[in-house]
């Protein structure tokens, strides 16, 4: 039986909750005018004012934001309540320039939470729960995001944060975790580690999993299924726009359903920034229509996805968008062909192996070299020179055929490559350094 933590808003009706988008938008443009001079500034320079917004319909006729905006604005510049009405901030990793900080009113929490809470719900969590939240706490929104929602649905909340594998699992094991919250590649290791120890899927006693802040395949979840012997629901979020909880799968896992009375989503082309046709792939862009303290306006994602419209089984009416394809800025470009990290998963995982890899992109006498280092399971691991240059050569043939380009692949024993319990570095690319 299909459950929802707010069952009005969830299965409204389509004219509800436009309705709803169209007030919150015509109020939140307001706001931002009146609060925000950084925006109201890029809403001069582009002669849109809050009296040309009626409605979801001249959502268009904003002016985006963008990574460079926040860092420019930084670190107070788009806040749109005084210091005094904020709690927290909450940061991303910051991986180039300076970080970006999000902030919080107390309000802004609660919905944030909601949303996570929605997530839990979604995938079966109710106050019978044991949930481990085995996300990063602190700057990073995982950890706060999860662990807020997990305690709005009222289940037993286990803030175990990231690292310390082997007490993850006694965690789990002793208390009897249902849910665990975590990055698809933590899991996978979780998973790896726990085989080790002798667990099979019908001994462990978790029941789903909530995985999310980084790219994974259809494939990578099948793997942790059966690993760990769970439902596996994706979550998508933003910083920028609070955190995980922007959407989240249902039971169907196909798509992630936006939370509409809070966040709306366009697609447009990242190259003309025009709004795309429906079912059409682009650039994902979002404005949340009523966050108080950092109230992001058509913020461009550069996340590649699609919206799906069609009514999905688990009665829920919100709009739901595809797992992202890649990114628009992390999108590798070799040899003039694009490449999306997950294309080369969804090949390493057809022939077999598990999802630990590496891509090193260099530039040797000016041509693209692309090199995808992969781990071995221990089953297949063998010193026979012959039986890994077979199975080398299987799988460049394979990327060939996914990529349209020839890479190298070097097969590499178990546990080479570095673990992370946190995003995992996928990709090496040298062509930057």
């Amino acid at each position: 039986m299909e459950r929802y933590y707010q069952k009005e808003i969830e299965c409204a009706s389509r004219e509800e909750l436009r309705a709803i988008q169209d007030e919150k938008l015509v109020k939140q443009v307001k706001h931002v005018w009146d609060n925000v001079p950084y925006y109201r500034k890029k809403m001069e320079e582009k002669g849109v004012t809050p009296d040309d917004i009626k409605s979801v319909d001249d959502l268009h006729k904003l002016p985006f934001l963008t990574k460079a905006d926040l860092r420019e604005a930084y670190p107070y510049g788009l806040m749109g309540k005084p210091l005094k009405d904020c709690v927290r901030i909450q940061s991303t990793s910051g991986t180039t320039g300076k970080r970006v900080v999000a902030f919080y009113t107390q309000h802004d929490i609660d919905l944030w939470e909601e949303c996570c809470a929605r997530a839990i719900t979604a995938a079966g969590g109710t106050e019978e729960d044991v949930c481990q939240v085995s996300y990063g706490y602190g700057l990073f929104t995982g950890g706060p995001g999860l662990n807020g929602g997990s305690h709005k649905v009222g289940c037993l909340t286990v803030p175990t944060s990231s690292g310390n594998t082997d007490r993850q699992i006694m965690f789990i094991m002793d208390l009897q975790a249902t849910i665990l919250c975590c990055t698809p590649s933590y899991a996978a290791y979780l998973g790896e580690r726990m085989k080790e120890l002798g667990y099979g899927p019908d001994d462990i006693p978790l029941k789903a999993g909530i995985f999310g802040a980084e790219a994974w395949s259809e494939e990578m979840r099948q793997d942790i299924q059966k690993t760990l012997g769970i439902k596996a629901y994706d979550i998508y979020g933003l910083t920028e726009l609070s955190g995980p909880g922007v959407s989240f799968e249902c039971s169907a896992q196909n798509g992630m359903h936006v939370n509409e009375d809070h966040f709306i989503p366009e697609i447009i082309d990242p190259d003309t920034g025009e709004v795309l046709p429906d079912g059409e792939q682009g650039e994902l862009v979002f404005t949340a229509i009523d966050k108080e303290a950092f109230p992001m306006m058509r913020y461009r994602t550069r996340d590649v996805c699609t919206l799906i419209r069609e009514k999905c089984s688990c009665g829920r009416t919100h709009v739901r968008m595809a797992k992202p394809k890649g990114r628009t800025d992390d999108m590798l470009i070799i040899r003039g062909v694009n490449v999306f990290p997950s294309q080369i998963e969804t090949v390493l995982l057809k022939h077999g192996y598990a999802a630990n890899y590496q891509i090193v992109v260099d530039r040797v006498n000016n041509t693209d070299t692309l090199d995808v280092q992969v781990e071995m399971t221990p089953e297949m691991f063998t010193d026979n020179m012959g039986e890994i240059s077979a199975r080398q050569k299987d799988l460049v043939e394979g990327l060939r055929s996914m990529l349209g380009i020839k890479a190298k692949v070097s097969l590499v024993a178990p546990k080479s490559i570095v673990r992370s319990e946190g995003k995992a570095v996928r990709v090496i690319d040298r062509r930057k350094i």
